[in-house]
């Protein structure tokens, strides 16, 4: 459905003559193959590598790229890998991406693409209440519903819910929605876990978890109202790939809310004080379920702003974690 979206406009832009969409050269995928409770794949001495999927003026479809030397995108796609789902599947990614980076592929300057969210049809699921201070923000938000927050923070089983489909996620650049319906909106800046189709965690990216707060608050039952909309997910601008789960608890994460060119809100807390860890979470996430083409973990928000404060249309949020890069959005009613 991307490619049709951008049929019309393919006549205004430069094109190499012959040149054509490529389709994603997927590989079919054993369901059997799944771990029960998966973990980090062994890499021995890992190299952090970022991918990203992009267009630009001459390929204005969706191409893979890997970012070296901070601003050159390698067109992955220009050497025959184009499928995201199928790269990431790789037995030894990190090793993949350093042959791939020294490939004779076209090279691009950042600043002339346009970048697209991470991800294909990678399903993107959240877990809540992971850190001290998401789990009091829960409960100040709703008398009705906070001895469930109170609980779960300190249970076995965590709270894990469906966010999104990966190809209606918002990419950097893009707008995050806020509802027509809702009264206190806010974003949740979060550290995203990328996993393959075998349930091994290979990556990270930055994701924005637009949270309908006084929704969510009047009624428990109400919480996929309150998160799952459009345009209530936002993805980018990376997967950072070939760091370890106790390198990428040494990030931190900020966020600024920006409105009318000045900043309203900004925070900042650490990976580290998520109370789960990834390996825990994806086994939770994993439990009694597959994914055919992958799957994203968000892995809850630890800066919350006050409770007086709501999103408004215009409003850009910029989410920043060290070790991946800045994911970038402006608010727009939906």
């Amino acid at each position: 459905h991307q490619y049709r979206r951008l049929e019309s406009r393919r006549s205004t832009l430069a094109k190499p003559a012959g040149s054509f969409p490529p389709r994603c050269r997927d590989v079919p995928w054993d369901a059997g193959s799944s771990a029960d409770f998966p973990s980090e794949p062994a890499a021995g001495n890992l190299r952090r590598m970022k991918l990203c999927r992009f267009r630009s003026a001459h390929r204005p479809w969706p191409c893979l790229g890997l970012v070296t030397k901070g601003d050159t995108v390698v067109d992955l796609s220009s050497v025959g890998v184009d499928c995201l789902t199928s790269l990431l599947d790789s037995p030894d990614l990190v090793a993949r991406l350093q042959a791939l980076a020294a490939a004779p592929a076209r090279r691009l300057a950042l600043a002339e693409v346009t970048l697209l969210s991470p991800v294909e049809q990678q399903e993107v699921w959240a877990a809540g209440v992971t850190y001290l201070r998401s789990k009091k923000a829960r409960m100040e938000e709703s008398d009705f519903s906070a001895t469930a927050y109170d609980r779960v923070y300190d249970a076995p089983r965590p709270e894990i819910f469906f966010k999104s489909l990966g190809e209606k996620t918002v990419a950097t650049g893009g707008e995050v929605g806020i509802r027509a319906d809702a009264k206190w909106n806010v974003p949740e800046p979060e550290l995203a876990l990328v996993f393959n189709r075998r349930g091994e965690r290979v990556g990270y990216t930055i994701g924005n978890d637009m949270s309908s707060r006084d929704i969510e608050g009047e009624n428990l039952l109400y919480l996929p109202q309150a998160k799952t909309y459009r345009a209530s997910c936002a993805l980018g601008p990376f997967i950072t790939v070939g760091v370890s789960e106790a390198a990428a608890r040494e990030w931190t994460i900020g966020v600024q809310i920006e409105r009318h060119g000045a900043a309203v809100f900004s925070g900042e807390t650490g990976v580290g004080q998520i109370k789960r860890s990834f390996d825990e979470l994806a086994g939770w996430l994993h439990r009694s379920q597959t994914f055919p083409k992958g799957a994203v973990l968000l892995t809850g928000t630890g800066v919350v702003p006050a409770n007086e404060f709501t999103l408004a249309a215009g409003d850009v949020v910029r989410i920043r974690i060290s070790g991946i890069g800045e994911l970038v959005n402006r608010v727009a009613v939906v």
